[in-house]
């Protein structure tokens, strides 16, 4: 039909790629160009409800892939990110080692021996095949030095979800989140902690700010909350916007919620000044009531006009 977008097909072959990827950001970004042709990192962050990190993050990995030897493409121009976003496709899957693979490097390499002991004692079992090739891809496709692997596997058991031991899937996914960053020394480690120490202080005290108690955070509330602080946003600033949420809706609408800070965030209101004295509706009360009551001269001299 006339005016309608042209649909397109994904291969078995590209869909394997993105398997492959293990990162669901990285298809939706993939898919993403398909369909918008020349749009930003900042439209698709949009449109797909992630955050620019987020898709920076994916279209690093997307890169990565490309190359034939697993290196990095070369970086786009600063101007890239303003113009048209180009994302290669996948070029091809990521290698499955096979059995003779860690037979051979066991034997010859004693700093994948010494990682995969200690992975086996902080997860408290042993590695069947398919998890010791996990940590191996980390080890050996992604580079990860043997000391940030480590640090890595911590960090995992300490954030695990549900507080119950980390898959082998989690801690892979959490590896290449790492890799894509370029963490390859302790003290990059250290520092990619404690940030996401003070994200997660952050996300906590958002929640309780929205009187979400007594359970975790959702994936898709953690995306909304983590864009509000990217566009700038404090605890303030978001209780504002919680409060309109609840007066005109009655409850907690997060999309409802997300449209008012983004349209503050145009107009560049980010205080509660700001948004008070410029949004228009800042002499409204918490109760949602109207400020102050007109002169009654005026109002009396408008009834006349009427």
């Amino acid at each position: 039909m006339q005016g309608e977008k042209e649909a397109f097909s994904v291969s078995r072959e590209e869909a394997q790629r993105l398997i492959a990827a293990h990162d669901g950001d990285v298809a939706l970004l993939w898919l993403y160009q398909r369909q918008c042709p020349g749009g930003t990192l900042e439209d698709a962050a949009r449109t797909l409800c992630r955050t620019r990190a987020e898709m920076e993050a994916a279209f690093e990995k997307l890169q990565r892939l490309r190359q034939p030897d697993g290196r990095p493409a070369e970086p786009p121009a600063p101007e890239a990110n303003k113009a048209a976003l180009t994302i290669p496709e996948p070029a091809q899957e990521l290698p499955e080692y096979t059995s003779e693979d860690l037979v051979q490097r066991s034997g010859e390499d004693p700093r994948w021996m010494g990682l995969l002991a200690e992975a086996q004692q902080v997860l408290g079992r042993k590695l069947n095949s398919g998890e010791m090739k996990m940590l191996f891809g980390l080890y050996d496709y992604l580079a990860l030095p043997p000391e940030v692997l480590m640090v890595l596997l911590h960090y995992c058991v300490t954030n695990a979800p549900s507080g119950n031991p980390p898959s082998m899937r989690f801690i892979e996914k959490e590896g290449y989140a790492w890799a894509n960053r370029e963490i390859l020394t302790l003290e990059q480690a250290e520092e990619y902690i404690a940030e996401s120490q003070r994200q997660r202080e952050k996300l906590s005290r958002t929640a309780k700010l929205l009187n979400i108690v007594g359970r975790p955070l959702s994936k898709s509330e953690k995306t909304y909350i983590t864009a509000w602080f990217e566009m700038g946003f404090g605890d303030e600033a978001i209780e504002l916007a919680f409060d309109r949420t609840l007066t005109n809706t009655g409850s907690l609408k997060w999309t409802y919620m997300n449209g008012i800070l983004k349209s503050w965030h145009k107009k560049g209101l980010h205080t509660p000044e700001e948004i008070r004295d410029k949004d228009g509706q800042g002499s409204k009360t918490r109760a949602g009531k109207a400020g102050p009551p007109r002169n009654l001269d005026k109002l009396l001299d408008d009834l006349k006009g009427i």
